[in-house]
């Protein structure tokens, strides 16, 4: 039997693949194993184009945004990638729609952003519509240090930089059962039993069926499953394409009525991505927009004559909420040198580089720099005694509705 692996990752998604780039870059050697294809459609961390910001309105999740921006400038020095579209994010807010303008989201992020020093551009009614004319809104903060991540040029990096570290990547395959060892971790699947000293979980929705297969771990997270309610494309008229793409288009967000917006990306993406989701910590029927087509009709109206089309494929966003809506990552609990990371709420990917960075950390050296006591999936853990792998892991387990999120 050949060595074991340094690190075996089970889930060949964004947060799996900058797992192993960050234990690769460190000499480690390292096995992912994806249960589907790498870039396989059905995945929630594929697609043409994602946000990247800092504007949330909590002080830890700002800070870590800022850092993953770090790591992402460092990706693209490292490998000669173009990962992302330097547009900005512009949060706005109409008092028709939201009269207290002081307490919308884009006035909250702003005053977080403020106190954090993260540049912020206020602009006032006419300088909104000179700049952006096709814009109806009445308070608008632009955030210059954020935009777009192209998701096909991370995938194409990732996959280039980790078959040159010699890194395996088994595509097609799916643990029946793990079991941990003096020597670290024996996964067996259909294609053989693979060998490693520590094991990050990764897999997305499939993550409680993998920890049912983990011998004597009592985790099971509290996720669910959710999409936006709507997703549309819409491709301006020709004559009026030029001021909708991603050079002098910002991303543009209506938090409070579930709304964002993503510019065109000339080769990435040739329409405007418009999504309408259903915030849990917001409640529906306030803002009086319901749709796509009522944000546009609202906010938007220089789009009111783009042709429009349903977004069907996976460029319409897939998340994984969480019971208590923070994020799980950390070491499973009872598993020594085992370790997940799920449960990002539609808004992780923009913390790819630093979540595969942490769970690098804590695979190779048991511990990180960073502090992630608030994330540790122990918060989870089932009591009583320790069980044996099931053969057949249980469907994702739905949130506690007593549990309220942020």
């Amino acid at each position: 039997m050949s060595a074991p692996a340094d690190l075996l990752v089970v889930g060949g998604g964004v947060m799996g693949l900058f797992t192993a780039y960050g234990a690769a870059e460190r000499g480690a050697r390292v096995t992912v194993l994806e249960r589907g294809r790498i870039g396989d459609p059905a995945t929630a961390s594929y697609g043409r184009t994602r946000s990247y910001r800092s504007d949330y309105l909590d002080a830890q999740y700002v800070v870590l945004a800022r850092e993953a921006i770090r790591l992402w400038e460092a990706f693209e020095a490292r490998t000669g990638t173009r990962a992302l579209v330097r547009c900005g994010c512009m949060n706005i807010a109409k008092r028709s729609v939201t009269p207290d303008l002081d307490g919308t989201y884009a006035e909250l992020s702003r005053r977080m952003l403020d106190r954090l020093h993260v540049p912020v551009t206020a602009l006032g009614t006419e300088a909104l519509r000179e700049r952006f004319p096709y814009l109806d809104a009445d308070v608008a903060h632009l955030e210059t240090d954020a935009g777009i991540v192209d998701l096909e040029a991370v995938r194409q990096a990732l996959t280039r930089v980790l078959a040159g570290h010699g890194v395996d990547v088994v595509e097609g395959v799916h643990p029946t059962r793990i079991t941990p060892g003096p020597d670290g971790f024996a996964a067996a699947t259909d294609a053989g039993t693979f060998h490693a000293r520590a094991l990050v979980v990764t897999a997305g929705h499939g993550t409680n069926d993998v920890l049912a297969r983990l011998a004597g771990c009592r985790l099971q997270v509290p996720i669910s499953r959710d999409r936006p309610t709507e997703a549309k494309y819409l491709v301006p008229p020709a004559d009026v394409r030029d001021r909708f793409t991603a050079d002098v288009m910002p991303v543009i967000a209506y938090l409070d009525t579930g709304v964002y917006c993503h510019p065109i990306v000339p080769g990435v993406v040739e329409a405007v991505k418009i999504g309408y989701y259903n915030p849990p910590d917001l409640p529906r029927g306030r803002t009086g927009i319901e749709d796509v087509a009522g944000f546009v009709a609202q906010c938007l109206p220089g789009l009111r004559d783009a042709a429009v089309t349903d977004v069907a494929d996976v460029d319409g966003c897939d998340y994984d909420l969480v019971a208590d809506d923070d994020f799980v990552l950390g070491r499973v609990p009872g598993a020594a040198s085992a370790y997940v990371g799920v449960g990002w709420r539609g808004t992780g990917y923009k913390f790819a580089p630093w979540v595969g960075r942490v769970l690098a950390d804590l695979a190779l050296q048991d511990g990180t720099v960073y502090d992630i006591a608030r994330f540790d999936p122990a918060r989870f853990e089932r009591p009583g005694p320790q069980r044996p792998a099931e053969e057949g892991g249980p469907a994702d387990v739905e949130p506690d509705p007593a549990a309220a999120p942020r």
